[in-house]
């Protein structure tokens, strides 16, 4: 009886040692030559092999904006979405979701004013402006989703009138009560006093800049995933059960 012949553990560790150079020889290869054909590009972060077929990469820059490129930086896909056309799932936004994502435990929910709707068992982030029109419209909506907590971080980015407007909101006797009041019905807050301690806009606006929010509004959900913009109702509500699931 002929005993198999088994690889030469050599051999195996060769072969892995190859196919590391190789793809770190390829990753090179695409940094190298994106840098030189797109001078604007900024800084790659990581370049990945997507889960297509061999020959298309992923590449990560600015924190969360990808594009796909062939394995020399020849070809490039921009503004595009990968579809997984069995399963209809976006793959790219699929993608951006998890770099985007934060852990909302992680968030200084002290800094943030809070609403309660029904009984307030699911939660949610929003980060606005009071002079944000979007703001205003979203606002609205969200007071007929039931059964939500949700936690408003002031963030002036408008304007000096939207820090004063938020300070003063801030600064009220009840902020909540205030908030809704200018952003439903349009009746301003009372000036804050010179005494109060409005340092909570500035920590909220770091936390934007950590976190790279640039506009507002922008949402969290409990499971830490974050949608951009002023969404209907019933795609809150979509996130929200959803969100509920993971959890």
């Amino acid at each position: 009886m002929t005993t198999p012949l088994r690889p030469l553990p050599l051999l195996a560790l060769l072969v892995s040692t190859c196919l590391a150079t190789s793809a770190w020889a390829q990753e090179a290869a695409i940094r190298k030559n994106l840098a030189e054909r797109l001078p604007k590009l900024p800084k790659i972060d990581e370049v990945s092999k997507t889960p297509v077929a061999a020959g298309l990469y992923e590449v990560r820059f600015g924190g969360n904006q990808i594009l796909y490129s062939d394995a020399n930086g020849d070809f490039i896909f921009v503004n595009g979405s990968l579809v997984d056309a069995k399963s209809k799932v976006d793959l790219t936004e699929e993608r951006i979701d998890k770099l985007t994502a934060i852990a909302f435990s992680d968030l200084p929910l002290k800094d943030a004013m809070v609403a309660r709707q029904g009984s307030g068992a699911r939660k949610m982030a929003v980060f606005v402006d009071p002079n944000c029109g979007y703001c205003k419209r979203f606002e609205r909506d969200l007071t007929t989703v039931k059964d939500v907590t949700i936690y408003t971080f002031l963030m002036p980015i408008l304007g000096p009138d939207s820090t004063a407007k938020s300070r003063d909101i801030w600064c009220a006797k009840d902020p909540q009560k205030a908030w809704r009041a200018w952003m439903l019905d349009g009746v301003l807050p009372p000036k804050a006093a010179a005494s109060c301690d409005s340092e909570v806009l500035e920590r909220n606006q770091a936390l934007a800049r950590k976190h790279r929010i640039t506009g507002t509004p922008a949402l969290v959900f409990e499971d830490g995933s974050r949608k951009p913009g002023a969404l209907p109702a019933e795609q809150v509500e979509r996130q929200l059960a959803a969100a509920a699931k993971k959890g």
